[in-house]
């Protein structure tokens, strides 16, 4: 029996590591998941971002035989948990919610971020989209936009409005609306939606942008009383807010939207599963229905238009914090 060269035995050895990696990991992926997997929300729990997530657990986890447990990382506006997920293993055991901060307006609000948005974080799919509404507390005078706006000129030293954080979605919109009215207005940051609006409706700040989902039931109480809803055309559910557009602010758009993303490196296969997952959770009649209360927009995708949408986001909200000249560092 003729024995192959030192040479050759060491070239096979060399071609059959990568070989056999390749083949573990195309078994690991046919397997995907064998255990719980973890979604990181960058919000506290009750406020629009978390509502998205548990809505769609459910039918996710019985499509992949395994239940996704939500852990709220709030903070430093989104980046706690996208570092955290940022930096986690990439074999599709942790996700997370990637909004608007998230993977649009932060790569322009930091100078440094402990991660990229675009090469650490692997799009799974587009979530949700919500348009904005501006609120007041009930004892503002203004019920429509000319009012408001009328009232908050005659305010010296300025109206303050709450957000969920500096650079979240609603922070952005306050400061295109700022933009566009000309009106002085005091930032009140928050820890997550749910905080920022419990003060509204207290009537410790008096308005703010607020997610359809954190503010439906505020509004629906009378705890809060809607002047306008920041998208192209009014909105099921919401059909008597009128649109800012058509109180005079033309094209006065603003949405926060929500993606799921995983680990950079994390393995094709194990993206795809979760992408149908998520799809078909999208795509089902329970989920429709608790998203159509909601005033959400379920907006199913490929990671490539996830990828493609949070690029022109970036690109547009860039222009709106360089106009501000928000920075958070």
């Amino acid at each position: 029996m003729h024995r192959l060269p030192a040479s050759l035995r060491c070239l096979f050895t060399v071609l059959a590591v990568p070989v056999l990696a390749l083949t573990a990991a195309v078994a690991s992926a046919q397997t995907y998941p064998t255990r719980p997997i973890e979604w990181v929300v960058p919000y506290p729990a009750g406020g629009g971002s978390d509502v998205v997530a548990r809505a769609l657990t459910e039918a996710m986890g019985q499509a992949l035989g395994h239940p996704l447990i939500i852990n709220n990382k709030p903070g430093a506006a989104t980046n706690i948990g996208a570092e955290y997920v940022a930096h986690a293993k990439p074999d599709g055991y942790t996700v997370l919610t990637g909004d608007t901060a998230t993977l649009a307006a932060n790569p322009a609000l930091y100078t440094k971020l402990n991660y990229s948005a675009e090469k650490d974080l692997a799009p799974i799919g587009l979530l949700a989209r919500f348009p904005m509404i501006l609120v007041v507390n009930p004892a503002v005078p203004a019920k429509n936009l000319a009012e408001f706006t009328a009232w908050a000129k005659t305010q010296k030293g300025g109206v303050s409005y709450a957000t969920p954080g500096a650079g979240s979605p609603h922070h952005l919109a306050t400061e295109l609306f700022r933009g566009k009215t000309g009106i002085n207005l005091v930032h009140v940051p928050y820890r997550g939606a749910a905080p920022a609006v419990q003060d509204v409706a207290g009537g410790q700040v008096p308005f703010m942008f607020v997610d359809t989902a954190s503010g439906m039931g505020f509004i629906n109480a009378g705890r809060l009383r809607a002047i306008a809803i920041a998208s192209p055309q009014r909105v099921k559910n919401f059909e008597t807010i009128p649109t800012l557009d058509e109180q005079g602010l033309k094209g006065f758009e603003a949405y926060a939207w929500q993606g799921l993303a995983a680990p950079a490196g994390t393995p094709d296969a194990v993206i795809a599963k979760l992408n149908k997952a998520l799809v078909d959770a999208l795509n089902s009649t329970p989920v429709k229905a608790r998203f159509q209360v909601l005033g959400l927009e379920p907006t199913p995708s490929t990671p490539a238009q996830m990828a493609s949408y949070a690029k022109a986001e970036r690109e547009k909200w860039a222009q709106v914090i360089r106009a501000s000249g928000i920075k958070l560092d």
